[in-house]
């Protein structure tokens, strides 16, 4: 059976990375991406669900519970992304002992670092909630949340970090398949923690949060046995596994980059919440319903991402950055035209989508503008994120980050603040040189006044949206075209594994 799903994805031997033509290695190697990626969503998806049947305040719970376990997971996902880059770059230059040296070394870190932030987040989750603004009959239930969530962070990551450095090995479809047993495992456990079926006590939003983690941890171990038998992807060796600082270091300054785009598009999540947060239950239970769906719509391009992440990566380890370019503009404009074209789907079918997650009537309506409002730019969200993947795979992972924290904490956040609140303009003062403070008062009854007191609510935070994603595509094709990009080459820095013999 699994060498026949094999024989449709094709097999990590048959795939040339770095010759003959872009497009089909592209869609083998991201193809599968897109599955994992779905089943990995399907885990909050079914959670959405579940807790959606229970109660609207749970689902508000997990809106709020959400991006601190996104944050915890981006401040560390840089070692994850160092490896697979460094993975990748090796493999492309025929140096598979040394792509081995750095999957096992960033195993370790990994884990260790997992460990130490998932403690911290355990102590903290309590204030997080109630920073956000969470409501007294919400916020019990999110911090429940996030506290098993918490002490389950090293299963969450680890298991994400044997996707990526199998991937950057360019095996895509080992992932895919422990990800979708451990899946259906997850979707079989919900409904019981949460209601409390047959033996099982009622446990609601904690109950999805242990069947998460479970399934999670079961996970982690199948892959880490594949690692360590080294016959797909890449091949982790424990004599290998032993912390080297110098490594530590090479994986810090390679990967504190992603960290900081990762935490920066948490950042924005939370802040978002900080907006989204000052509007009524509904509001908020929509947003979170929406940006699961994004999650899920957001799937291809992200794929894309890390396909175009491998190809970059590989291509720049055999000295072929023209076949990089080219790679990278194929992804982004594939990406644009599927994006574009589901955008169109989901605007005519918005009530349709969000009454899938929430039978509440005024959850449907807002959840239904939020998605009419953003449909249209789901497209050059795909550009945003091939161009991200290039700039990683080459190794400049502070120029992704860049581009990330430009969209969002400086073109949509503030935008969403400003957009949905209106100025009192009676409170405003102007500065005069000569003439000191001056009121504002002679704006009353203008034009000026009811434009600066006008508000748009909630769609200005949708408005945010999709402004921020049109914005940050023209900036990534801009960055891309400049092409200093080319001259980075990771393989030839750095410790290597000791010439013993193979284990």
């Amino acid at each position: 059976m699994v060498e026949k799903i094999t024989a449709v994805f094709r097999d990590q031997d048959d795939l040339e990375l770095t010759e003959g033509p872009i497009g089909k290695p592209l869609l083998y190697l991201s193809a599968p991406i897109v599955i994992t990626n779905l089943l990995q969503v399907a885990y909050n998806l079914a959670d959405t669900f579940w807790l959606g049947q229970y109660s609207t305040d749970a689902l508000a719970a997990i809106t709020f519970g959400f991006p601190l376990v996104f944050f915890l997971i981006s401040l560390a996902m840089g070692i994850s992304v160092a490896g697979s880059v460094l993975v990748a770059q090796y493999t492309g230059a025929g140096e598979d002992r040394k792509a081995q040296y750095a999957a096992s070394q960033t195993v370790t870190f990994a884990i260790l670092l997992s460990v130490l932030l998932g403690a911290v987040g355990f102590f903290f989750v309590g204030d997080f909630v109630r920073f956000l603004g969470a409501a007294p009959d919400v916020a019990p239930d999110a911090t429940a949340y996030l506290e098993v969530m918490s002490v389950g962070l090293w299963a969450l990551f680890g298991f994400g970090v044997f996707i990526a450095l199998s991937r950057g090995a360019g095996d895509t479809v080992t992932p895919m398949l422990v990800m979708f047993g451990t899946v259906v495992l997850n979707v079989a456990l919900d409904p019981f923690l949460i209601f409390g079926v047959g033996p099982f006590p009622e446990l609601g939003v904690q109950g999805a949060a242990i069947a998460t983690i479970f399934s999670r941890a079961l996970a982690l171990l199948v892959g880490f046995g594949i690692m360590l038998r080294g016959r797909r992807g890449v091949q982790i060796r424990p004599r290998e596994m032993i912390p080297s600082p110098s490594y530590m270091v090479r994986l810090a300054r390679i990967g504190l980059p992603a960290s900081i785009e990762g935490t920066g598009r948490s950042i924005s999540v939370n802040a978002m919440l900080l907006v989204v947060g000052t509007f009524s239950t509904p509001v908020v239970a929509a947003f979170g319903v929406g940006t699961r769906i994004f999650s899920l719509i957001f799937m291809p391009a992200i794929a894309v991402d890390r396909g175009v992440e491998t190809m970059t990566g590989q291509n720049i380890g055999a000295g072929k950055p023209d076949r990089a370019a080219v790679a990278n503009d194929f992804a982004a404009k594939a990406s644009f035209l599927i994006l574009a074209a589901v955008g169109v789907v989901v605007f005519v079918a918005a009530p349709a989508v969000v009454d899938v997650f929430s039978d509440d009537p005024e959850v449907v309506r807002v959840g239904s503008e939020f998605l009419r409002w953003t449909a249209p730019t789901f497209g050059f969200i795909g550009v945003v994120r091939a161009y991200s993947g290039g700039f990683r795979g080459a190794g400049r992972t502070l120029t992704a980050a860049v581009l990330a924290i430009v969209m969002l904490g400086f073109i949509r956040v503030p935008l969403a603040w400003v957009a949905s609140r209106p100025i009192d303009v009676a409170e405003l003062t102007i500065e005069v040189p000569g003439f000191g403070t001056l009121s504002a008062a002679f704006l009353a009854n203008t034009l000026v006044a009811d434009i600066l007191e006008y508000s748009m609510a909630e769609q200005g935070i949708w408005l945010a949206f999709a402004v921020s994603n049109v914005a940050a595509a023209v900036m990534a094709w801009a960055w891309f075209s400049r092409g200093t990009w080319r001259d980075a080459d990771l393989t030839e820095e750095g410790p290597g594994p000791a010439p013993a013999a193979d284990d």
